[in-house]
């Protein structure tokens, strides 16, 4: 799983796209997709170690249904669902990592995100899932559990934008590259995890899961320490 992080030139994320996410986190629905980036550096492949979380920061999980993009594309048409299935290598589960607290002090003012996402392993992922074993890319399961409580579980039929138009937006803007990422939004249920709790998240399409993650959460080493800006 090496080769995901090594091919990933970069790791676009859809905000905002379940209906009852934004509700969550008193945000406004969004009038069309916007997306913002991780550093593939942020990525954990499966048993690469924990997530680690950074002094001072509200680390909170957000399960995610992860496109890894074949070819190069450009100016996707949003009607072209064939081309943008034909973009898709295969897929894998994910979950987005977040500094809350870190991210709600750089809205409030209206700065970037980037420090929020961008730590290193805040992006654990599965195991590659072929695109032949998911008919359907918006009729798939996700779910997440910590300590074993179960905290997202919701199908990607919600998205508020299917993965078709997430595609066309982001390569209006700039050319995904063969081994880019995409995650496509979070359903409801995100919190916050702690030091020594256990993440589990899975994907499943017709009640067969097909991919899993299990991560520990620990103390980040170093001389990050969250303040304000």
């Amino acid at each position: 799983m090496a080769s995901i992080k090594a091919n990933a030139r970069k790791v676009i994320c859809i905000g905002r796209n379940y209906a009852d996410h934004v509700k969550e986190l008193n945000n406004v629905r969004p009038k069309q997709p916007f997306f913002f980036l991780k550093p593939p550096s942020s990525i954990l492949p499966p048993n690469s170690g924990p997530v680690l979380r950074p002094k001072g920061v509200t680390l909170h999980y957000e399960v995610e249904l992860a496109v890894i993009i074949g070819k190069e594309v450009r100016d996707l048409d949003a009607n072209d669902e064939k081309g943008a299935m034909d973009a898709i290598d295969g897929y894998c589960l994910s979950i987005d990592m977040t500094g809350r607290n870190v991210q709600d002090e750089a809205k409030k003012k209206g700065l970037p995100w980037s420090i929020a996402k961008g730590f290193d392993t805040f992006l654990p992922i599965s195991n590659y899932i072929p695109k032949a074993l998911i008919a359907d890319p918006h009729k798939v399961d996700l779910y997440l559990a910590v300590n074993g409580q179960l905290r997202q579980s919701d199908s990607t039929e919600l998205m508020i934008f299917n993965i078709y138009r997430q595609l066309a937006d982001i390569s209006s803007v700039m050319t995904l590259a063969k081994g880019d990422m995409v995650l496509t939004g979070t359903p409801k249920g995100v919190g916050p995890v702690s030091v020594g709790d256990t993440m589990r998240a899975g994907i499943k399409v017709d009640g067969k899961e097909l991919e899993s993650i299990e991560v520990e959460v620990k103390e980040r080493e170093g001389s990050y320490e969250f303040k304000e800006t």
